[in-house]
């Protein structure tokens, strides 16, 4: 597999190589997988590559967050790593993820709010309260406590919604971090797609 190219203007950390010789066959067959569902190996896992066990690791909290069983939908949890990555202006997950958005809602516009703003979005009032809280979460964590809780279960959320909730936003307080302070870029096939 050959390395992504990075966009000239901008410096990052390079992305690895990748050697099919050498790579695990299991991380092999994972970016095959995701070849022949995206098109594409996203560059955030080409960036772990150079250490498997570090791409075992990001891979397997990433499909529990965003894929495991969950009373929060699959567009729900995009939902909270898009407007999380707003509030921490990470362009490669808003780029990811808006596109995630607009292909599970079936709607560019919601897509387009959350990467701007989550509060202009047409949400229900309960992914309201869900965003607000994750928003919270993000901006002045020292600052929450039961009353955001309360306010969760107010519309609906269980308190293992609650905890599910929480798990990804702070996947993707780090995840945003991770992908800022390499310098990591977005692959350009997120661009077009869903639209």
């Amino acid at each position: 597999m050959p390395n992504r190219p990075q966009p000239s203007t901008v410096t990052a950390l390079a992305l690895p190589d990748i050697d099919a010789d050498t790579m695990p066959a299991d991380l092999l067959a994972y970016f095959a997988k995701c070849e022949a569902k995206l098109g594409f190996v996203p560059n955030v896992l080409v960036a772990h590559a150079f250490d498997p066990s570090k791409l075992r690791l990001f891979a397997d909290f990433y499909n529990n967050v965003m894929l495991a069983d969950s009373e929060l939908t699959r567009l729900e949890r995009e939902m909270i790593a898009t407007t999380v990555s707003a509030r921490n202006r990470c362009h490669y997950c808003l780029v990811s993820h808006g596109q995630a958005v607009r292909e599970l809602s079936g709607d560019p516009l919601l897509g387009e709010a959350l990467v701007m703003n989550h509060r202009i979005a047409d949400l229900t009032p309960a992914q309201r309260t869900m965003l607000a809280f994750c928003v919270r979460l993000s901006d002045k964590p020292e600052e929450v406590g039961e009353d955001d809780r309360q306010a969760l279960r107010n519309v609906g959320y269980s308190d293992r919604a609650i905890w599910d909730i929480v798990a990804t936003a702070s996947f993707y307080a780090m995840s945003n971090r991770l992908a800022i302070g390499t310098g990591m870029h977005a692959n350009r096939e997120y661009h077009a797609r869903a639209r």
